[in-house]
């Protein structure tokens, strides 16, 4: 049975007075997420604490797609769309993908289903993404726990036409600016880039050479302010970068091939 006017009025009014901008639409899907009157009054005070949406409807939409998060797993974001339509459109057919950082895994899998010929690699330092992602990308993906590069198998070595890195790019010292929603509840080890933002991301520069295909690229987004230090870190790998900047967000992505 549909909600009644007034169960929706008052959930709109409960987020709109806890600073939720898009109240009604979020209404919305709580109210779709549960039609038990417990269930629901919970999830609304957890939201109105400032509980991520994703993480309490258990998904996240992204490139059309529903990616499955979790508490305490970084939520994509919208912006970062922009990646995979970067990378669909300079992959090869049945391309070898490598997500790096994939966090949920949403970059990777949104790219598996946007070339339905490309076999995926990911792999998180985080056991809570790890198992996320294993539950998007399921076989015959594969998902791997550890530090970037250091659990990966050697067959890919030289092999990935496509490396995708979402890399923690927020400098240590904005971190406490962030909404309280990220800051709160999605790991650090996601969102800390270190003093500049770019430490996650000159690591990732400077292995990339030596998984990369002949042809393949390397992409990643930054903040405008990052561009010309991303940039002297893809150089200093031995890789040529390309910037695309988005006005919309205000940041940048950058690929970077050899």
């Amino acid at each position: 049975m549909p909600p009644t006017d007034h169960l929706r009025t008052t959930v709109v009014d409960r987020l709109r007075a806890a600073g939720c901008v898009f109240a009604e639409d979020e209404a919305d899907l709580l109210l779709d997420a549960t039609t038990d009157p417990a269930a629901l009054d919970a999830l609304v005070a957890r939201r109105a604490a400032g509980d991520p949406l994703e993480h309490l409807l258990g998904w996240a939409e992204f490139c059309g797609l529903r990616i499955t998060v979790a508490p305490g797993v970084f939520v994509p974001r919208r912006r970062t769309e922009r990646l995979v339509d970067l990378a669909a459109a300079l992959a090869p057919p049945a391309p070898v993908v490598l997500d790096l950082c994939c966090g949920s895994g949403a970059l990777g899998a949104a790219l598996a289903h946007r070339l339905p010929g490309a076999r995926v690699t990911a792999a998180d330092l985080d056991p809570a993404a790890a198992e996320c992602a294993r539950r998007n990308l399921p076989a015959p993906h594969r998902v791997h726990r550890g530090d970037l590069y250091d659990p990966l198998p050697d067959d890919l070595r030289g092999r990935v036409d496509v490396l995708l890195a979402n890399a923690p790019y927020v400098p240590t010292g904005a971190i406490g600016l962030m909404p309280p929603e990220a800051r709160d509840h999605e790991p650090r080890t996601a969102l800390d880039g270190g003093s500049d933002g770019l430490d996650v991301l000159r690591r990732v520069a400077a292995g990339a050479p030596d998984w990369l295909a002949r042809r393949g690229a390397l992409l990643f987004e930054i903040g405008e302010a990052q561009v010309d230090g991303a940039v002297a870190a893809v150089r200093a790998a031995g890789l040529t970068a390309r910037v695309e900047h988005d006005q919309d967000s205000g940041g940048a992505s950058v690929v970077a091939t050899r």
